[in-house]
């Protein structure tokens, strides 16, 4: 097992690192920037160091900075969280450089997987089915023409590096293509510093569809299960729920499997998710995150398992914790981000929080590191917190969720509380009747 790690990362996900280190007897290293000297983890970890000014570029992403940091407390390994330095394949080999251990994928999955276009060549591989579209990087020209009418409009356009809905465009039509590849490539080149795009069949009414996979790095691997992630604005999830209310056991076995075998075939270590688009039955896969994610708690909830302690256990050349046929889901869990943003323009409202008040009782988690008087920051993400319920039934998961949004009191900034109360009040996400799309009509009133 590890003696010392350092967390390269900040806010919740840093202190759900550090307290999975604590459960396991590692001693934990915080990196924050001056913004952070304040923070939670900062707080609560065995030793701090400042790694720079409030710029990511100048702090979080600064690799000679954290690799400082490593020399000067003696960690001997660094959990990236999700963001950042997570999915930096580079950043990895670097560390194993200076023989230092970096808690997640190998350097090879998380480069192969990083790049759209490598990872859909090397799911359809692997056996994983995925969404009809071009074969690689397209342009606006006559190939990429054809391509998208043997697809069939409408299509998508997407850029083949990075991810978060950036460099991603929909042509409903042959006019829209050309405008649609330039306008995504631009962003993608912007936002990632490649302008490479590609096709895909735009689905109409898809689920967004993930399954949890755990793998040794030597052969073995399981799957925990689905998360539903539909609900989505402007291609960013904000309500996470497992199991899907439209995935059948025999589905979740169905893909499952599909997605343990090619994680056993790719000798794949560590956690990852993979991702599709569901509809009419189908599965396609979009993409997969060689990471973390934020909304693991959901599986965590409803398998009993600590995704992250495995994380670090497994990286340390532990074993799998339990077999396939262990693992059996345990009720219904949903997950809320809670975002310091004006619940109708989601405009960011940085600031101080002037009380604060987390619901509590059974089947209530809060994964945050706010505190009364934590002031957030204006330069990173906006979460507040993860606000996590679990029930033995999805309608028993909903009222508790009713009745813990109710409860939670942030006040000296705006939040998405407001609209998750809306939410889970709403006929069509009672009966889990949507879909990737339902969101965006429904904060347009349409």
């Amino acid at each position: 097992m590890f003696d010392k790690i350092l967390i390269a990362n900040r806010g919740e996900i840093a202190l759900r690192v550090l307290r999975a280190c604590k459960e396991l007897g590692i001693s934990t290293v915080a990196i924050h920037s001056t913004a952070d000297a304040d923070a939670m983890h900062v707080r609560l970890a065995d030793e701090s160091v400042c790694i720079g000014p409030p710029p990511s570029k100048d702090s979080y992403l600064n690799i000679p900075a954290l690799l400082a940091a490593c020399e000067i407390t003696g960690a001997d390994a660094v959990h990236p969280g999700y963001g950042f330095l997570s999915e930096n394949a580079r950043f990895a080999e670097i560390l194993a450089d200076h023989n230092l251990h970096f808690i997640g994928p190998k350097a090879e999955h998380i480069r192969l997987m990083g790049d759209k276009i490598e990872a859909k060549k090397t799911a359809r591989r692997l056996g994983i089915p995925v969404v009809p579209g071009s074969d690689g990087a397209v342009g606006p020209d006559d190939d990429a023409m054809s391509i998208a009418r043997e697809i069939g409009f409408p299509v998508l356009v997407k850029a083949a590096a990075g991810g978060g809905g950036r460099g991603m465009k929909v042509a409903h039509t042959a006019d829209d293509l050309a405008l649609a590849i330039s306008t995504a490539g631009n962003e993608a080149k912007a936002a990632f510093g490649d302008a490479s795009v590609y096709l895909e069949k735009y689905l109409q009414k898809p689920r967004h569809i993930e399954i949890q996979v755990l793998g040794d790095g030597r052969g073995g691997a399981i799957h925990l299960g689905e998360r539903d992630c539909s609900l989505q604005r402007r291609h960013q999830k904000v309500w996470e729920e497992s199991p899907s209310p439209v995935i059948t056991p025999e589905a979740r076995a169905r893909i499952g499997g599909i997605c343990a075998k090619a994680m056993q075939d790719m000798k794949y270590l560590g956690v990852g998710t993979i991702e599709f688009l569901y509809e009419d039955g189908e599965f396609y896969f979009i993409e997969m995150n060689t990471r973390i994610q934020v909304e693991h708690p959901v599986t965590e909830m409803i398998t009993g398992i600590d995704l992250v302690l495995e994380q670090i256990r497994i990286a340390a050349g532990g074993d799998l914790p339990v077999t396939q046929d262990d693992i059996v889901l345990n009720g219904h869990a949903i997950e809320c981000r809670i975002n310091a943003e004006n619940p109708v323009t989601f405009r960011p409202s940085p600031g101080k929080i002037s009380r604060y008040h987390p619901p509590g009782g059974l089947g209530i988690r809060i994964d945050s590191a706010v505190f009364q008087g934590y002031t957030i920051p204006p330069y990173y993400d906006s979460l507040v917190g993860k606000l996590i319920v679990h029930g033995k039934t999805r309608g028993e998961c909903l009222m508790r969720l009713r009745r813990a949004l109710d409860e939670m009191v942030v006040d000296g900034i705006e939040t998405t509380l407001p609209l998750f109360r809306a939410l889970v009040r709403e006929p069509a996400i009672i009966d889990g009747d949507y879909h990737i799309h339902w969101l965006e009509h429904y904060l347009a009133g349409t």
